[in-house]
Parts: structure tokens; sequence; C-alpha cells
């Protein structure tokens, strides 16, 4: 092809409309998918609040050793694998001054866009039957997930009753899907 026929074929309308769709459609998808996102790990090291090691057990006036006032756990359970391979544990955890926690631990999973910690009703379930119920009932985001890998803290509101949900999501909010999910076992 002769560049002046080259130029004619590059400046006609359509073909530049086609091309600005095609950049558009790919940038979109980028942003959209965020694919780099897989070979990105962000690990996060929280300690769990209020855990306080002491060298001798308190003892109350009697002697006796005193009940714990640190951290006490409520509910855990093992993470299982949804649309992303996923392990780790999560407790519900009561702190000393009364206000809870979700605590993922040991946490390993793809990141990924948008991702978040959900408390929620739904019961977990394996397979492909588990990767899009969290958000159908009852659920609480406790915020974005602070890292794909690691040991993390996720404060409950206030308002929220711990006593309600039954089980915790890493969920993909952009998909509505989960990454993995354990049912919460009351201890």
């Amino acid at each position: 092809m002769g560049s002046g026929r080259r130029k004619a074929f590059l400046t006609r309308p359509w073909i530049i409309t086609v091309l600005v769709v095609a950049v558009a459609g790919v940038g979109f998808g980028l942003y959209w998918f965020q694919p780099w996102k897989l070979w990105q790990d962000e690990t996060v090291q929280e300690a769990l609040p209020g855990a306080v090691v002491t060298s001798a057990p308190p003892t109350g006036q009697s002697g006796t050793p005193s009940p714990p006032t640190g951290p006490r756990t409520l509910a855990g359970g093992e993470l299982i694998s949804h649309e992303h391979a996923t392990s780790g544990s999560v407790r519900l955890v009561e702190l000393a001054d009364g206000s809870h926690v979700v605590r993922l631990e040991n946490l390993d999973t793809s990141n990924g866009p948008d991702l978040r910690v959900l408390l929620t009703d739904a019961p977990v379930q394996e397979g492909r039957a588990g990767w899009h119920v969290f958000d159908d009932g009852e659920h609480v985001s406790l915020g974005k997930l602070k890292g794909n890998k690691g040991s993390q803290n996720y404060v409950l509101p206030d308002d929220v009753d711990p006593a309600r949900y039954t089980s915790v999501s890493i969920w993909c909010d952009r998909f509505d899907v989960s990454f993995g999910a354990a049912e919460l076992a009351r201890v």
C-alpha cells in the first residue's frame, strides 16, 4: 500500500472512530479488571488489639488467678476457596473493652480489585454454589481488605450484634463474588 493510500485509509472517519473505541475499551478493561493485581501481593501483619503478655498470671484477692481480661475468642473457622485459592483462619474476638474484631490469621489469597471483608448470615458452601451468596442476606462490610496475605483485624461497628452473623467472606465487590469464606463456629 502506498503512503497516499495508507493516509487516505487512516483518515476515514469510521477507522478513526473504531481506533478510538478500541483504545477506550482496552483502557476501561484494564481499569475494571486490574489484572496486574494478580501478581502483586500485599502482606499485612497486625497484632491482635489488647493482647498483652504478662510474666505472671494476675491473682484475685483470694490468691486464685482472676479470669483473663484480654481478648476472648467467641467463634472461629477455616477459610475455604471459592473464586480464588484462599486459606487461613478467621476468629471473631471480643476485646477487653467489650468491642469486637474479626481477625484473619495466616490469610493467603489472590489480590484483586475492590476486595472487602464481609461479616454475613449466609451459610458457607463449597464450590461454585458458594461464590455469590454472601451479599444476598444480612451482611456488614468491615472495610477494604488490608492485604491479601498475613494477619489482620477488622473492627465491628458498635451497633453490630456479632451473634447475628455466621460467616466471613473475602468479597470482591466489583464482581460480586467470594474469593473465600469461613463458617464461624461458636466456641
